[in-house]
């Protein structure tokens, strides 16, 4: 990503949404952008394992736990994957663990915050439908810019 997102939404205002929710950068890479991929699950992050373990192409994938804090839906391993199967970076409106480990990585994850729990592993939940996280709807396939300012939205 080359253009910070503060200059991004100089230039395209109203055709950009701003997620105002304050999330925490975790991983190694702090600017990343690509096209949107989405997992609603809830305290389970089988769905969100699967998913990384196939070809990124450069995509984001916005996890949307609900905001629980409860248990982390990514750790080392699955940021690992992400990395090796070329997506750019992970959103999650929850928790991941592993915070040190998945820093040392070249890819970008903003999340809630951590929790050491593990989380299921049922299989239950969504991929690649809308979700709406803080008002901001993330369409599967518009744009996404993340960076140490926060995350704009294609609409």
């Amino acid at each position: 990503m080359t253009t910070a997102t503060a200059d991004l939404y100089d230039e395209r205002g109203d055709e950009l949404d701003s997620l105002a929710l304050q999330l925490h950068d975790s991983g190694g890479r702090v600017a990343f952008d690509g096209p949107i991929r989405t997992v609603r699950c809830h305290r389970d992050n089988a769905l969100v394992k699967a998913l990384l373990a196939t070809p990124g192409d450069g995509a984001v994938l916005v996890i949307d736990g609900g905001g629980s804090l409860e248990s982390a839906l990514v750790g080392d391993i699955i940021a690992a994957s992400a990395v090796e199967n070329g997506w750019a970076g992970l959103i999650v409106h929850g928790a991941i663990r592993d915070r040190v480990a998945i820093g040392g990585l070249d890819l970008g994850v903003k999340a809630l915050g951590s929790n050491p729990r593990k989380s299921a592993k049922a299989g239950v939940g969504e991929v690649d439908v809308p979700v709406v996280i803080a008002g901001v709807a993330f369409v599967p396939g518009r744009h996404v810019w993340a960076d140490a300012d926060g995350v704009l939205v294609e609409r």
